[in-house]
């Protein structure tokens, strides 16, 4: 059975840090591609960042370039995202999914991040 499990969200002042955990299980994490997805109340989804498959190539939305960075433990079966210097527009649910679309039949069940204050 698929399954991703989210963990790191919490309530920190801007600027401060965080490191967001997706565990995964029921299938090899080695060449997946992952995706971090966030949506604020009465806001779409939006795409975070991203990794993909064997070449661990990355991909982030413009609005954080330069804060969060998006990496992968094989021997975890885990995909991080931290996250630098939080601004008030990055308070949100935070999911991971197992693909770098929205399209994704595999999500996990959420992570909350707060920031203010």
């Amino acid at each position: 059975q698929v399954q991703l499990v989210e963990s790191g969200g919490g309530l920190v002042q801007p600027g401060a840090s965080l490191k967001l955990s997706c565990a995964v299980s029921g299938f090899t994490l080695d060449y997946q591609p992952i995706g971090w997805f966030r949506q604020a109340p009465g806001k779409e989804r939006e795409g975070v960042s991203c990794i993909t498959g064997s070449d661990d190539g990355t991909y982030y939305a413009d609005s954080v370039k330069g804060r969060f960075s998006i990496s992968r433990d094989r021997a975890k079966s885990t995909v991080y995202l931290e996250m630098n210097n939080l601004k008030p527009e990055d308070p949100s649910v935070y999911y991971c999914a197992a693909d770098c679309s929205s399209n994704s039949d595999s999500w996990g069940q959420r992570t909350q991040v707060t920031v203010s204050s």
